[in-house]
């Protein structure tokens, strides 16, 4: 036999070898799927919505997503452990701001009358100064959080006195149209109370009208004058702010005179 039929023989018993192997592996079942490995999740509480430094959170801003757990952190809040967390933290106040989807963390959050609370809600450039207040002094306990009152000095006048030779009282308006920002530890009106009573009352003023409410605490008696709720919005300028004039009452001992004195 010549060898190029050889050749041609070999050739074709080699495929016809490999076309039977190949054959035979159809028949084999196909090789099992790889498993695949189940991910961890736990429900953490999340800011549905960009939650701005010093704003108020309300339950539409938050909201519960699912989170690997090998990546939520022990700060993060998780729905297995606080089921109710959305309405514990509705009402808190934001100490720095939030972006949409941020997990939400505590450390961020005041609560209302918490420890901050009081800087939280003060506006940018004010500041919150407390005076002693009595019944006498106070409006018998009818003034509230959020109320406008006038700041009134009274004390003796030395000089008035020596010029006159009886004991001279003065009366004057040192801070007109000021917020109220807490009697005593209440902020706010509760459950419809109408009278809350407290032995101090912390006002909202600027840097000069706290100066202004420092030394007249030195000079005299402090009373607050509760304004009407139709003055709210007046547009009164504060006595300390006025260039220094100055209008009051002279209650002579034996007698009432009605003054009024400009620089």
């Amino acid at each position: 036999m010549k060898p190029a039929r050889i050749v041609v023989l070999v050739i074709a018993v080699a495929a016809g070898g490999i076309a039977a192997l190949l054959a035979g592996r159809s028949d084999l079942p196909p090789p099992a799927p790889a498993p695949v490995v189940q991910l961890e999740t736990t429900d953490v509480l999340i800011a549905n919505a960009d939650i701005g430094l010093g704003n108020t959170v309300s339950a539409q801003d938050l909201r519960w997503q699912v989170w690997p757990t090998a990546a939520a952190g022990s700060s993060f809040v998780r729905k297995s452990e606080r089921p109710d967390a959305i309405n514990e933290l509705v009402g808190s106040i934001a100490r720095a701001p939030f972006f949409s989807g941020e997990p939400i963390r505590e450390a961020k959050l005041i609560k209302a009358k918490g420890s901050g609370y009081m800087a939280a809600i003060l506006p940018s450039g004010m500041r919150a100064i407390s005076v002693d207040i009595v019944p006498e002094t106070g409006a018998s306990g009818f003034i509230l959080p959020n109320d406008h009152v006038d700041v009134i000095l009274t004390r003796r006048d030395r000089a008035a006195e020596k010029a006159a030779g009886v004991e001279v009282i003065t009366s004057e308006t040192v801070l007109s149209n000021v917020r109220v920002l807490a009697i005593g530890q209440a902020v706010e009106e509760k459950n419809g109370q109408r009278v809350v009573d407290g032995k101090q009352a912390t006002l909202e003023l600027t840097p000069r009208q706290a100066e202004t409410l420092a030394l007249s605490r030195q000079l005299g008696t402090i009373t607050l004058a509760l304004r009407s709720l139709v003055d709210f919005q007046s547009k009164d300028t504060p006595v300390a702010d006025d260039g220094g004039r100055r209008s009051g009452v002279n209650m002579v001992r034996y007698g009432i005179t009605t003054t009024t004195t400009a620089k």
